[in-house]
């Protein structure tokens, strides 16, 4: 798996096509943090920009490979491992994304007050075309971020409150959920991979 992450990685870095999202979500960011705000209310606002950025970046990593290229490195490899390395590799960059914007708030926040997969579904092998997928994966986001029973607007939501109320609650319920969303969403993606 470590050969199909560093090809993969590989693969994003020479395509350049990461310098759009990450590009988009550093301005996101720097127009919405400014020195001397609360450090919570800094870092649920770049949370919320980390999730269509994540989106991008999966619907990229899935798709920077030639067709024939990853039927080569599927018969070589499997379908699965390779469709997984590819969302693996984008959750990585969007991981360096969100903790760098994490820093910055961090860094330039005032802590007065102070006490990161459905992505995976919008793009191949699930939905083949292009616009259809970056649509889907633009609704995604947004209802991630608007939806009630989203774990990112339940951590979004419980770092904003712990900005105004000055408590630091933990939203591992957010978290989990987060987690088996995103295994599930990463695991039926992969699997369709195996099936196409």
């Amino acid at each position: 798996m470590t050969a199909l992450l560093r090809y993969q990685g590989a693969l994003l870095l020479r395509s350049q096509r990461w310098l759009a999202p990450l590009i988009t979500y550093a301005a996101f960011v720097a127009v919405g943090i400014r020195p001397g705000d609360p450090v919570l209310d800094s870092l649920g606002f770049t949370a919320a920009g980390l999730v269509p950025a994540t989106a991008w970046l999966v619907r990229i990593c899935v798709g920077v490979e030639p067709d024939a290229a990853r039927a080569c490195t599927a018969a070589a490899a499997g379908p699965v491992r390779v469709h997984a390395a590819a969302l693996l590799t984008a959750s990585a960059a969007a991981l360096v994304a969100g903790a760098a914007a994490a820093a910055v708030a961090l860094l330039t926040g005032e802590r007065a007050g102070a006490g990161p997969g459905a992505a995976a579904l919008c793009s191949r092998p699930l939905v083949r075309r292009r616009g259809y997928a970056v649509l889907a994966g633009t609704l995604g986001s947004l209802l991630a971020l608007v939806l009630a029973v989203s774990p990112a607007r339940g951590a979004i939501s419980a770092l904003v409150t712990a900005g105004r109320s000055g408590t630091v609650p933990l939203p591992l319920t957010a978290l989990a959920g987060a987690l088996v969303l995103a295994a599930g969403a990463g695991t039926a993606a992969s699997l369709a991979a195996a099936r196409r």
